[in-house]
């Protein structure tokens, strides 16, 4: 049999490594969730999502007012974040219905030195524990799957809700801190997931 030479392999850019490295997410289930990957068919309800009082106020306004708004969001920010770094925001469901009621997912955010914690529910599923059930979630895949050494979280003072969330999600505050851009002050959450050096 003839010997087939093999070819060098091209060198790729971090980005590029990444983007060749990455596949689809299979969508991840708790006892009440599946987490799946969004996609542009979910632009309504993200254009309900991202109107909520509490995204205007903790997130801020994206300035996404129409279906088109919205499905421009979810390819140009997300969907170009999983192929970019190979993660991004999920779509949080219940399990039992498919119903979607927020978002989880981690972001690649100037400022932070590891990938930020997001998370967001629709106003009538609040205060039900569907944010930390996803959370937990979505670190364990960071951990487990992608391999993340490290997840931070941000959120301000006056988020009670969002430090409750990174705190039961085993987050710890490390310190104050303003991200470029924005005179907020945030509180700085931070967990380890990896302990060991990476192979």
């Amino acid at each position: 049999m003839r010997a087939v030479k093999k070819l060098p392999r091209k060198s790729l850019s971090s980005a590029e490594d990444k983007q060749h490295r990455y596949h689809h997410m299979q969508a991840l289930t708790t006892e009440r969730l599946l987490i799946r990957e969004l996609s542009i068919v979910d632009a309504a309800f993200m254009l309900r999502l991202m109107n909520a009082p509490n995204w205007i106020r903790f997130i801020g306004d994206r300035n996404v007012k129409t279906i088109s708004d919205a499905s421009n969001y979810i390819s140009s920010r997300i969907i170009s974040s999983y192929r970019t770094n190979g993660f991004g925001l999920y779509l949080v469901t219940l399990k039992n219905t498919r119903k979607p009621i927020g978002i989880c997912g981690l972001v690649k955010r100037e400022g932070l030195n590891h990938p930020d914690l997001g998370f967001a529910i629709l106003p009538e599923y609040e205060r039900m524990g569907y944010a930390s059930e996803a959370a937990t979630a979505v670190l364990d895949y960071a951990g487990n799957i992608l391999r993340l050494k490290q997840v931070e979280g941000i959120t301000t003072k006056s988020n009670l809700a969002s430090v409750s969330v990174l705190e039961k999600a085993g987050m710890h505050y490390v310190k104050n801190i303003q991200l470029p851009g924005d005179d907020a002050d945030f509180m700085l959450f931070s967990r380890i997931l990896q302990t060991e050096p990476l192979v």
